[in-house]
C-alpha cells in the first residue's frame, strides 16, 4: 500500500472526527482502503512468517506450519 492510501485513509479519519463527518461515499471509501490496508499487513505478516524456522535445543531446524486448514 502506498503513501498516499496511507495519507487518505488518516485524512478520512481525521474527517470522521469534525461535526460534519463523513459523506456515505467516503464512508465507503475508507472502509475499503482499511480493508486493503489490513489486507496488505496481512499479507507481510504471512510472507514473513512463511519464512521463519524454529530451531530446538539440539539446533534442529523445523519450519513453522500453518494451522489446519487456515489460509489468511
Amino acid at each position: 500500500m502506498d503513501e498516499k492510501k496511507i495519507e487518505r485513509i488518516n485524512e478520512l479519519a481525521r474527517k470522521a472526527k469534525t461535526p460534519d463527518g463523513l459523506t456515505p461515499e467516503e464512508t465507503a471509501e475508507r472502509e475499503e482502503l482499511r480493508r486493503e490496508y489490513i489486507d496488505a499487513v496481512k499479507g507481510s505478516l504471512l510472507a514473513h512468517l512463511d519464512n521463519t524456522w524454529v530451531v530446538d535445543e539440539q539446533g534442529n531446524k523445523k519450519k513453522l506450519q500453518r494451522r489446519g486448514g487456515e489460509k489468511s
